[in-house]
């Protein structure tokens, strides 16, 4: 026999009562803190000095602690020139693709793949991407990235998204990979392509970054910045013009705490170990593809072939097309090969801009790919539109400001 209502709610009682206790709540310093952090007038502050705070260490541990201090000296001290003198016949094919320029006194210009490819794969990007995934791992295992997305929701609302978006972009400044994947987070179609297609654009990732600090620190922040204005505006335009709808965030937000060793380490072993499996193989085939293109002449026929666009329109050197190529396997290579082309600092700038404004690497259109084939059509059509359009706003700029 079918209980009655009250019969219902008294046994709703009972097992209340055997299961939940009540008290007095009091407040901690965790509480006060996590107030504090999700509110906009306190929130703000402190997540500009978290994000300064990470980008201060990201650029002394990997760029002059690692790098700088011990990787530059070892490769281009010891490494290269035992290479150099060890390798039989310098004027041979198998020279060019391996060591390189006979001539080169450091790994970068050398550019041949157990050169440049170690030096740019092991000494400049290792170091970036493991100090990267700890600071990441380490918010997001003290409850303070649900903080940060809920702060960031009222500006990606402006351009499609919502607060929780902040996580593969934060992601995809380690690698685009898991970031892509990580869009499935979002609730809509229109949602997960936007980001998606955003991240291919405008996120640089950890390892480009790396390069950029190695290379070009100085200039940096100039194209941080043009990407940053390209994210907005043009993520602003994508909303407007892609139907669909933007729900709003409900995320759960937990109390701080102290990280676990076993987590942060685990973690830390899973994206380091993903991007030796993943980058590293990319680096070193995109240098000897680049150098086959060279020794064959498929470079200087392409070259001459877009010259007219890249020096009209995008106000660059006809040399960055061997970049452009190498970009498709791993941006940094190619930030690495910009770096021996003689530019002024704005053509640099704009560049690297277009470097990462460029083709997605072949891992992330991979995982673009595995996401549907229309969406990635559709991504590269956005691309496209976005790399003339913008590349020729940043050459404009420059010849109103005569830095061009």
């Amino acid at each position: 026999m079918g209980l009655t209502a009250d019969e219902r709610w008294d046994l709703v009682d009972r097992v209340a009562g055997k299961v939940v206790s009540t008290g007095v709540s009091r407040r901690g310093l965790a509480d006060a803190l996590g107030d504090l952090t999700v509110k906009p007038l306190t929130g703000l502050p402190v997540a500009l000095a978290v994000l300064y705070a990470f980008w201060s260490v990201f650029c002394s541990f990997a760029g002059d602690l690692v790098t700088d201090g011990f990787m530059v000296k070892f490769f281009d001290n010891h490494w290269l020139p035992w290479l150099q003198s060890a390798w039989p016949d310098p004027n041979s094919i198998h020279y060019f693709l391996f060591v390189g320029d006979p001539l080169a006194d450091n790994c970068f210009e050398a550019f041949g793949v157990l050169t440049s490819g170690l030096f740019v794969s092991i000494g400049v990007v290792l170091p970036a991407v493991l100090i990267f995934y700890l600071t990441m791992t380490l918010l997001e295992d003290s409850g303070y990235l649900p903080r940060l997305a809920v702060l960031a929701d009222t500006f990606l609302h402006k351009i499609g998204l919502h607060g929780y978006a902040i996580v593969p972009t934060i992601l995809g400044l380690g690698c685009n990979v898991p970031a892509v994947t990580a869009t499935r987070v979002l609730e809509t179609k229109k949602q997960r392509f936007l980001m998606m297609t955003l991240l291919a654009i405008f996120v640089p990732c950890g390892a480009q970054l790396g390069i950029m600090l190695a290379v070009i620190p100085d200039l940096v922040g100039w194209v941080i910045l043009y990407l940053l204005i390209g994210f907005a505006v043009f993520g602003f335009l994508l909303d407007r013009l892609i139907p669909g709808e933007n729900p709003e965030i409900l995320i759960d937000v937990p109390p701080y705490r102290w990280p676990i060793r076993e987590n942060v380490t685990k973690k830390l072993w899973n994206r380091t170990k993903g991007f030796l499996k993943e980058a590293i193989p990319f680096v070193w085939l995109g240098i000897l593809i680049v150098n086959v293109l060279y020794l064959t002449g498929v470079i200087q026929a392409l070259s001459n072939l877009l010259a007219p666009i890249f020096i009209t329109w995008f106000g660059v050197p006809s040399e960055t097309v061997a970049p452009l190529i190498a970009a498709f396997l791993r941006k940094d290579l190619a930030v690495a090969q910009l770096s021996t082309i003689a530019m002024t600092p704005y053509q640099m700038i704009t560049s690297v801009v277009l470097i990462s404004i460029y083709f997605p690497c072949v891992a992330t259109f991979v995982i673009m790919l595995r996401e549907g084939w229309k969406q990635l059509l559709a991504a590269i059509a956005v691309l496209a539109v976005v790399v003339l359009t913008y590349g020729g706003v940043i050459h404009g700029i420059g010849i109103l400001l005569g830095v061009a």
